[in-house]
């Protein structure tokens, strides 16, 4: 739809770190908040956003999640607490750390999941918003989707430290490092970091090692990578391995599989179709919405 005209400005794609944002968003409950950057159609469909919406928001239409106005980088969905949808990079690492603090100041026991690229890591945001929330001890999980390549540029020649989680010893906080290709090894450090922010409002950093398969955004070609990179990662693809293991283990049948990837291109082409038929947004609400 991007290529053929239908998306305007930027469109960043989330294919192949899927894992990350499904097995940490699956440890949440519904009064939890979720905060993402740009990459962010992933985090807003498995926080449970209706892909019609997501779909009518990228096409710029009234119908969509931010009337047409937010556009692919700044998703946000207020019934299902997904708050953004961020294009500044690391700009919503301290707008996380403070609806930890609102929560925590509140006396509610619910958690936030920050998620953000290896890029964000040398903005100053992050280091300040970890600080505080180390020594407010907020109830916040910050997970870095690191994909090697902040852009063009491999992480190798950007960040002194290639081990982004140990950046919270900074601060004390408490870190992990998993692989961000495996949805359930996610998910159990995700639950973890979670259960120590509900209960005991204790903040934590993990790094998910993952890799994008596309370019940073449609317009990127990823002309510094090799072809025999991105051949090797494909093999790792996490929808795949966690279909296989699935089959393998005999919890998922051919037919089943088969029957779901129907039921998923059914929803999608729905959802095309949605966005297709969908008005443009009127030039009177031009002023709505606005904080002044």
């Amino acid at each position: 739809m991007f290529t053929l005209g239908y998306i305007g400005g930027f469109c960043h794609l989330y294919i192949g770190q899927e894992a990350v944002c499904v097995g940490a968003i699956s440890s949440l409950r519904e009064d939890d908040y979720v905060l993402s950057a740009y990459r962010d159609h992933g985090h807003c469909i498995a926080r449970g956003s209706d892909p019609k919406k997501v779909m009518a928001e990228l096409f710029g239409k009234a119908t969509g999640l931010c009337k047409g106005k937010g556009g692919s980088m700044h998703l946000f969905n207020a019934e299902k607490n997904f708050l953004g949808g961020f294009a500044i990079v690391g700009g919503h690492i301290p707008i996380a750390t403070g609806v930890a603090f609102a929560n925590k100041y509140q006396k509610k026991d619910s958690c936030v999941l920050c998620f953000f690229g290896e890029g964000a890591v040398n903005i100053g945001a992050f280091h300040e918003a970890l600080n505080i929330s180390a020594t407010w001890k907020l109830p916040v999980v910050y997970i870095c989707e690191n994909n090697r390549y902040g852009m063009g540029t491999p992480i190798e020649r950007a960040t002194s430290l290639y081990d982004i989680c140990q950046k919270a010893c900074a601060y004390s906080m408490e870190r992990d490092h998993i692989d961000g290709m495996d949805v359930l090894a996610v998910r159990k450090s995700v639950e973890k970091a979670v259960k120590r922010a509900r209960e005991d409002s204790i903040p934590t950093l993990i790094e998910a090692r993952t890799y994008r398969f596309r370019g940073h955004s449609m317009l990127d070609p990823a002309h510094y990578r090799t072809k025999e990179e991105l051949e090797e990662q494909l093999k790792g693809d996490p929808i795949i391995t966690f279909k296989d293991k699935l089959l393998k283990e005999g919890i998922l049948s051919d037919s089943t599989v088969q029957s779901m990837e129907e039921g998923i291109k059914k929803e999608i082409d729905e959802a095309v179709d949605f966005a297709m038929k969908s008005p443009a947004p009127s030039i009177d609400i031009l002023s709505e919405d606005l904080y002044i």
